[in-house]
């Protein structure tokens, strides 16, 4: 039986506050439309309603209304093994909604975790709107990389800025100088806030977030400029979708248990996942071993079977982040998004394993505290 079964929270505060903004949402869709055909800003009193729907889903988020990104990267950059399903991973090929649509509305968290797992609430109770696209996080946007950008009575053609870059190989993060020949005539904080919405628009906020530790103005062009569009790339190559990575896998014992093996998604970044934020643990016992009892035969098939089963099923309301196999026992940990209603589904599913006993447990766990000492060793061992 679950440690912690919960239902789905339509009475907590941030629920009823999503509901209220997209309720009203058709209040001040064509006031925000006209302010980006126009060009103009939003109306003081449609600010002030956006201002207070959006505070009171969480203070720490912003909007901001602009056409639709074009058919750009994303920003996103979990790799191939992220996707639960052949299905999903279909479905994030896909024509994306921005290129159908001519408006975005964005909510934005900054470096903030808690305020993102609401903005994700909030993405994902949007409504459907052929003419807008609804982001929970800035998106890139490459095309805007070769336009004027107006910023404090000052224009400045992006098309001419250029980047250097320094990877941290401890960290494994990423710090990004950023070069335009009018930062010259700025004054320091207008080049500080022009070089983030260049790195912004080149890898977008969850990717700035989750890999650039720090950027910083340069009025010296480097020595060996790179364009920003290539900052994507560096991105890649560190989360290990570049060379087919996304699970790290280690291997030792334990007195009188045997052999242990531990998968894990690696690197792992609490924006991969901003709505899972609820632990769930399956332990299942398996009748076929080898000599240290891992599973062999039969039974190493039934349990890779068993496994991909469960993340079909959860579908994008949950994920596995990491297995560990020891003494004739695996235990899968597992991460659900708690307001989708999957857990008892979930746990119906888990207990279909047949090859010997089940143990599910789930407990709320918004900080991701359990998967963060799972990963301990995997860190250890890349000296992360």
């Amino acid at each position: 039986m679950a440690l912690f079964r919960r239902r789905r929270s339509a009475d907590s505060e941030s629920a009823v506050a999503i509901d209220d903004f997209w309720s009203g949402w058709t209040d001040v869709r064509a006031a925000l439309a006209a302010s980006v055909d126009e060009g103009t800003s939003v109306p003081d009193d449609v600010a002030q309603r956006l201002d207070e729907r959006v505070r009171r889903i969480h203070p720490g988020l912003r909007w901001e209304v602009s056409r639709a990104p074009e058919s750009e990267p994303t920003g996103l950059t979990a790799s191939l093994d992220s996707f639960d399903s052949p299905e999903a991973l279909l479905a994030g090929l896909d024509e994306p909604a921005s290129a159908r649509a001519s408006y975005a509305l964005v909510l934005r968290a900054g470096s903030d975790d808690e305020a993102r797992v609401l903005a994700e609430r909030w993405y994902r109770a949007a409504p459907e709107d052929a003419e807008w696209a609804f982001f929970p996080a800035a998106p890139a946007d490459h095309a805007r990389l070769t336009r004027t950008l107006a910023w404090d009575d000052h224009e400045l053609d992006l098309a001419h800025t250029s980047v250097s870059l320094r990877v941290d190989h401890s960290s494994g993060r990423i710090e990004v100088g950023v070069y335009h020949p009018d930062f010259m005539f700025l004054p320091e904080e207008a080049q500080r806030g022009v070089a983030e919405h260049v790195v912004l628009l080149a890898v977008g906020e969850d990717d700035l977030v989750r890999w650039v530790s720090s950027v910083h103005p340069l009025v010296d062009k480097p020595l060996d400029p790179l364009p920003p569009t290539s900052v994507p790339s560096v991105v890649r190559q560190l989360s290990g979708t570049g060379g087919g990575g996304g699970w790290v896998t280690l291997q030792g014992r334990i007195p009188l248990r045997g052999a242990l093996q531990l998968s894990a998604r690696y690197p792992l970044h609490r924006r991969d996942y901003p709505a899972l934020t609820l632990y769930a643990q399956v332990v299942v016992s398996y009748a076929e071993t080898d000599d240290d009892r891992l599973p062999a035969g039969a039974s190493a098939s039934a349990l890779e079977a068993y496994a991909l089963g469960l993340r079909e099923m959860l579908g994008s309301n949950g994920a596995l982040f990491a297995q560990q196999t020891v003494g004739g026992q695996r235990i899968l940990h597992f991460y659900l998004d708690p307001e989708s209603g999957v857990l008892p589904e979930f746990e119906k599913a888990a207990r279909g394993w047949s090859e010997g006993k089940v143990h599910v447990t789930s407990a709320l766990d918004p900080e991701w505290r359990t998967i963060d000492q799972i990963l301990k060793p995997i860190r250890k061992q890349l000296g992360r």
